[in-house]
């Protein structure tokens, strides 16, 4: 009988310090029963703006039917997913629950998302950049590299963003499954995916069980449409979350923001979301296909996100005339390799023929 290889636990890669760690446990970690509520110092009389005097209670930390239904929405176990201040807060505590300050790194590959050296930096750990390789109008991770470069180097987590900001590629999930077991008990593998929705690709969140070293980022900010309740997911082995929840502060989630997102998770609302997503993706496609016809623009690369990165001869003139009709998009030539490209997040169509309208009258 051939033996099954168990993965490694990923509380190996948890700071030492912090795998018995208990955290500050609030008044509404107990769950305990009543109806007269003298435990938290809170207030006995609403504030005179709180209509139904729900806002002077202190919020659930995580709250069950929210996690019930991301769980569902990501396939995945409630006791695998812990819900937070959108991705950055998720990205923030797997940093601090598994690199040391001041002796650890982390392996980004540029240009990427931002908020993962800035929260590494903010918490002494060293970024290790490996770029990624453009040919061919296209952008690609190099694993291999990411792999030596993580070894060599201790690094303690990787980031890889699919698909990617601003490159707008999807990374294959068979190299981030490869990698992962080439990683298993060195490093964490983490994918950020929010932009996934728009990609019409599996998640990693499926490499989780075979890849206890795989965590998954996910945001109800931009197909969901909820950029401002700020509710985003981390989805990991059940070890690696229960750390990340004793690291998180008391009350990350107001109750506002997870009754907005349950009414967006429900039946009509998520209908509205795939359409909506379907629409962004053939816009998305459209307007590709008609900023790479202009005179003035040097490339436009192929995105599985609902945005596109545009290399232009003068990056500065088309900022300006967009900005100047009151079009704002994000100028990228500060980001590594991009010194001539604008990122163009897909609006209404409406917005986007006028993207085109407005650079087309000068191309």
């Amino acid at each position: 009988m051939v033996e099954t290889k168990r993965a490694a636990s990923p509380l190996a890669l948890v700071r030492e310090d912090l795998r018995d760690f208990g955290g500050y446990r609030s008044a509404r970690s107990d769950r305990l029963q009543g109806d007269v509520w003298l435990n938290a110092n809170e207030s006995p009389w609403p504030n005179l703006a709180d209509g139904d005097g729900a806002l002077r209670r202190y919020p659930d930390p995580q709250p069950q039917a929210l996690r019930d239904a991301l769980a569902a929405l990501y396939d995945c176990a409630p006791e695998q997913l812990l819900a937070g201040r959108g991705s950055d807060e998720g990205i923030d505590l797997l940093v601090r629950a598994v690199c040391r300050p001041g002796g650890d790194a982390i392996v980004v590959s540029t240009p990427t998302f931002g908020m993962y050296a800035v929260s590494a930096r903010l918490h002494g750990t060293r970024v290790i950049d490996v770029p990624l390789r453009e040919g061919d109008g296209e952008w690609r991770c190099d694993f291999e590299a990411i792999g030596d470069a993580a070894l060599a180097q201790d690094a303690r987590i990787v980031f890889l963003c699919s698909p990617g900001n601003p490159t707008g590629a999807l990374l294959p999930i068979g190299e981030i499954a490869a990698l992962a077991d080439r990683l298993e008990g060195r490093a964490l593998v983490v994918v950020d995916e929010a932009y996934i929705e728009f990609a019409d690709a599996p998640s990693a969140t499926r490499l989780i069980a075979a890849n206890r070293n795989v965590a998954v980022l996910r945001t109800l900010s931009k197909a969901h449409a909820l950029a401002a309740a700020r509710i985003g997911t981390v989805i990991a082995d059940s070890e690696l979350i229960e750390v990340l929840r004793r690291c998180q502060a008391p009350y990350p989630l107001p109750s506002a923001c997870t009754d907005e997102a349950l009414r967006a998770l429900s039946r009509d609302a998520a209908a509205q979301t795939r359409a909506r997503i379907d629409t962004v993706r053939a816009e998305r496609d459209a307007l590709a296909l008609r900023l790479s016809s202009l005179s003035g623009v040097r490339r436009v690369y192929a995105s599985r996100a609902n945005f596109v990165l545009v290399r232009f001869a003068d990056a500065q003139s088309a900022f300006d005339r967009l900005l100047g009709a009151g079009l704002v998009v994000r100028d990228m030539r500060a980001a590594p390799g991009l010194g001539d490209a604008l990122r163009i997040s897909l609006g209404t169509p409406e917005q986007n023929a006028a993207v085109v309208s407005i650079l087309e009258a000068r191309a």
